[in-house]
């Protein structure tokens, strides 16, 4: 004996099973109806406060991290000569020059075989870029000290230490940025002007 007393739209659902019609309603929806917009491959839409795209006909979410991904993640195949990038040297090719070490070879033994000054000016302009990303790091590192709790230790024995006074963080703060980005202007000139030249 059932316990369960089926209702009308139990039963029109077990009939649309057994007929092959899964997906057909069962009961009829008063209320709102949401507009259905159909998007193709590549589009970008805004939905629920978030960004949506379809890649591969596949529905997938568009992170802020995304160009950064894009920016680290080595490809299987050189971009300029299609061959595998495998070596040892590939990698940290790719991420400067975006090509394997091959093509970077090749393309600084042109550079070579001219009259040399071209060469000198695409060092320079590496040399100046890598100053800059260093330049980057040691701010963040600054930063982050200045910026870090610094009103106690705990020492071996697990006794608190409170330290009076402290550094003034907004004062360092402003010094280092004020540094950084006056070092900074000067090497992007130096970029600029070795670009000109």
């Amino acid at each position: 004996m059932l316990k369960k007393e089926f209702n009308k739209k139990d039963v029109n659902r077990a009939r649309n099973l057994i007929m092959g019609k899964s997906n057909k309603s069962t009961g009829i929806q008063i209320g709102y109806n949401k507009k259905q917009e159909e998007y193709k491959e590549g589009d970008v839409w805004k939905e629920n406060k978030k960004t949506w795209t379809i890649k591969n006909g596949i529905k997938q979410t568009v992170s802020k991290l995304d160009s950064i991904k894009k920016e680290i993640h080595m490809p299987l195949c050189c971009p300029k000569c299609s061959n595998v990038m495998k070596k040892r040297l590939d990698k940290p090719n790719y991420r400067v020059h975006k090509m394997c070490f091959d093509c970077v070879i090749d393309f600084e033994g042109k550079l070579k075989r001219g009259d040399g000054k071209a060469y000198q000016k695409y060092i320079k302009e590496l040399k100046t870029k890598n100053k800059i990303s260093v330049l980057n790091n040691i701010e963040g590192y600054l930063l982050d000290m200045v910026n870090t709790s610094n009103s106690g230790y705990v020492s071996e024995d697990g006794v608190v230490e409170r330290w009076v006074g402290g550094t003034n963080k907004e004062k360092w703060t402003k010094e280092i940025k004020t540094y950084t980005n006056k070092t900074r202007e000067k090497f992007k000139k130096e970029l600029d002007d070795s670009k000109r030249t």
